[in-house]
């Protein structure tokens, strides 16, 4: 099995993991300040993650590279916003149809990576993405 996929899949388990616990966190509190909360827990957690591995003297090359921190940036907005969009619906609707949703993240991704990114889409590719688009919103409607 590829390096790749143990994390993806590691990711995949994580990510239905921050599903779960998020809704049963958000039983009683307002969902932008539990992300808020949450964004903190991470952030303190990566910062321990980077000093545990040694790499802290990393951070000048990353800040030098004005095109790499604007897009770190960006994706830390996007992030953002994706988490506060994530509770609310999770504070709103049910884990079974919040989370399928939410994976349509993927659809649009490949969408987005072929368009501006110029990756290549293979017909069974291609069919994939459907596929999950047509599943995620087989299983949100009720």
């Amino acid at each position: 099995m590829s390096v790749w996929l143990i994390y993806a899949l590691l990711s995949a388990l994580m990510a239905a993991l921050v599903a779960l616990f998020g809704k049963i966190g958000l039983a009683n509190v307002d969902a932008n300040t539990a992300t808020a909360l949450r964004a903190v827990i991470m952030a303190a957690f990566l910062v321990a993650v980077v000093l545990f591995e040694g790499k802290l003297s990393q951070l000048p090359a990353i800040f030098a590279n004005k095109k790499a921190i604007a897009f770190i940036a960006f994706s830390g907005v996007a992030g953002a916003l994706s988490w506060l969009f994530y509770f609310i619906a999770l504070k709103h609707g049910s884990v079974s149809q919040v989370g399928p949703v939410d994976k349509l993240s993927v659809v649009i991704a490949v969408v987005l990576a072929f368009m501006f990114l110029g990756e290549k889409l293979s017909l069974l590719n291609t069919l994939g993405v459907v596929l999950i688009a047509a599943g995620a919103i087989m299983v949100a409607v009720k």
